[in-house]
């Protein structure tokens, strides 16, 4: 009797999990689409009912493991519902504000609580923090308490907790060819790679969680091979060398800029501004090769625009659930090609300034890997003055570090700044708004109060640079779009629309020799290149390769490509420019995951 007693209460135990797990999974249902409980049912119970099913099983051996881990269903329960309810939150935050949902990848950023902060606010920064520390604390007490259990659950616990692990592992290898899990869900899943939120939409968070699990960064081409390679350095050392037999060989000092959310809010539908905030910078910006740039973000994803401009590699190409090269595919090796690489090799000192922590997106390691010899962050900063209430470092404290750099050396220096300034929140941090919004809207009202004062200091720094002796050469530009803006604006725009930031050179001696164009459209991939090529570099077989793919695809990102007059949702380019694209892809496939045969061929170095 006492017997089927247990294992009556066993059953009723592992019911008791199922339910949770199901009600978790509607949970995050209901946050992933906006707190909509008509849309979670529609999903769970008459849309994607099979694929919810399946997620709730996963969520299952997920509560299990922690039971068992525990040695308590009560405490596996609760770290089980914290944790739901906490990726739930992130989930809700990430989609309001970035317009994407949370990776798998997002789970190392839990240690870096400013960003936290900022996107959650102190009240639910707070609950979170007292969460979690009760989560570790229940944990660790209960994890101690459950080994005094009797030999009889210990059996049960272990043979749960190994059975829940095997399953958990497996799950982890949802990408790999012949998974059951993963034939599961394509029995009714439509993968929607280029579009990770539509993504999520169609499978539910669990499936597009498990989707964003380990992948190759790139899959191979079909004709991929040293021969290959071998041939295509080739051909474009010959362009490199044709191009650079004209070229300079003096060593201006070479600045890059990426200034967080910086873009031109009178250029959006359904934006109504007093005056122009940055009416003087587009007056600069007549002067010299300026634009907009298509950012791969919005709202956010400043490492991968980081990435595409240092590196001059695609988001485009990668697989789907490359979701962040700079903490998935860069810290795994020890060099990796780049304008920084190529300049060191060249003679140039290169600096890294990031007025925030080291550890965002891995910076300290990618910076190391790319070849900065120093990285200047908020703690190791001169200069470290705000404007008004602002939080963050100002621009002007970070442009001053350069300055000071460049007057304490002849050695020809490459920096490379990220600003901060102008990061969200944007609420009350200017007591005085000059540019007012109609209907009012405070948000909106600071952010443009922030760019303009970024947009003065950047004024003031080019001024300042152009009265040193020494030749200098700038390229500045906003990474992304500021997730201000409402539902309804974003509806009154296009995709690319929300995706185009402002850029500039420029030159402190005005002898960049291409013809100044002020409305030209570009990816980051082609900053440097395009930089070399008008200021008279030599330039490397890759960029002479870039010049080659820039004629004929100015603009490109996931689901916006720029043909040079129109933007299109899909790849509809000449023959030519495919058949650039696919050099294109094997170059980086390469360079990301091949063989780094054209290391071997100096393709990414000026010979």
């Amino acid at each position: 009797m006492k017997k089927k007693y247990s294992n009556q209460r066993g059953v009723i135990y592992l019911l008791v999990l199922l339910i949770v797990s199901y009600l978790g999974n509607l949970y995050l249902q209901f946050m992933q689409n906006n707190m909509s409980l008509d849309l979670a049912l529609k999903f769970a119970l008459s849309w994607h009912t099979e694929k919810f099913l399946i997620s709730t099983v996963v969520l299952f051996f997920g509560a299990l493991f922690l039971a068992s881990l525990l040695g308590s269903l009560a405490a596996g329960i609760g770290v089980f519902s914290v944790a739901t309810f906490l990726i739930g939150v992130a989930t809700y935050l990430k989609m309001k504000y970035r317009m994407e949902p949370v990776y798998p990848d997002d789970l190392k950023m839990i240690t870096e609580f400013s960003l936290l902060k900022d996107m959650a606010g102190w009240p639910l920064f707070i609950l979170a923090i007292v969460l979690i520390i009760l989560v570790v604390f229940l944990a660790l007490w209960q994890l101690k308490k459950s080994f005094r259990l009797p030999k009889r659950r210990q059996i049960w616990r272990v043979g749960l907790l190994i059975l829940s692990s095997l399953f958990l592992f497996y799950a982890a290898q949802f990408n790999r060819t012949g998974n059951l899990l993963k034939k599961a869900y394509d029995r009714t899943a439509l993968w929607i790679p280029y579009s990770q939120k539509m993504n999520y939409y169609n499978v539910g968070f669990v499936g597009g969680f498990l989707f964003n699990l380990n992948v190759p960064a790139m899959d191979e081409p079909t004709d991929y091979s040293k021969e290959t390679m071998t041939d295509l350095a080739e051909k474009y050392a010959q362009e490199a060398t044709e191009n650079n037999s004209a070229a300079e060989s003096a060593q201006p000092n070479i600045i890059f800029v990426m200034s967080e959310s910086f873009s031109d809010g009178t250029k959006l539908n359904g934006v109504d501004l007093s005056a122009d905030p940055l009416a003087a910078f587009k007056e600069l910006q007549n002067t010299t090769y300026a634009g907009q740039m298509l950012s791969s973000g919005f709202g956010g994803g400043t490492a991968n625009i980081e990435f595409e401009a240092l590196t001059s590699f695609s988001m485009e190409l990668f697989n789907p659930q490359m979701t962040t090269p700079y903490t998935m595919l860069v810290p795994k090796v020890e060099t990796f090609p780049s304008v920084v690489d190529l300049l060191k090799t060249a003679g140039y000192d290169a600096t890294a300034i990031h007025p925030y922590n080291t550890s965002m997106y891995k910076r300290q390691d990618v910076y190391e890997t790319l070849g900065f010899d120093n990285f200047l962050s908020e703690k190791t900063m001169t200069h470290t003055d705000t404007v008004e209430n602002n939080p963050y470092i100002s621009d002007a404290s970070a442009y001053a570090e350069i300055l000071d750099t460049l007057k304490e050396t002849d050695t020809p220096q490459f920096m490379h700044l990220v600003t901060m300034q102008t990061h969200m929140p944007y609420a009350n941090k200017y007591p005085q708004l000059d540019y007012l919004t109609t209907p009012q809207n405070a948000t909106m009202e600071n952010y443009y109060q922030d760019v303009h004062v970024a947009a003065d200091a950047l004024e003031d720094f080019l001024q300042e640079l152009t009265d040193l002796p020494q030749r200098t050469l700038v390229v500045f530009w906003g990474d992304h779009l500021p997730s201000i803006y409402s539902e309804e604006i974003q509806a009154e725009n296009t995709a690319a629309q929300l995706h185009l930031t402002e850029f500039l050179f420029y030159d402190t001696q005005g002898q960049l020799t291409e013809k100044n164009q002020h409305d030209a459209i570009v990816s980051p991939i082609y900053f440097a290149p395009d930089l070399f090529q008008q200021a008279g570099l030599k330039e490397s077989p890759f960029y002479a390769f870039l010049h080659q793919l820039q004629a004929d695809m100015p603009a490109f990102e996931k689901n916006m490509y720029y043909n040079g007059h129109d933007f299109t949702e899909t790849f509809d380019f000449s023959q030519q420019a495919e058949e650039l694209y696919h050099d294109y892809q094997l170059i980086q496939y390469d360079a990301t995951s091949g063989e780094q045969y054209l290391s071997e061929e100096d393709f990414f170095t000026v010979s």
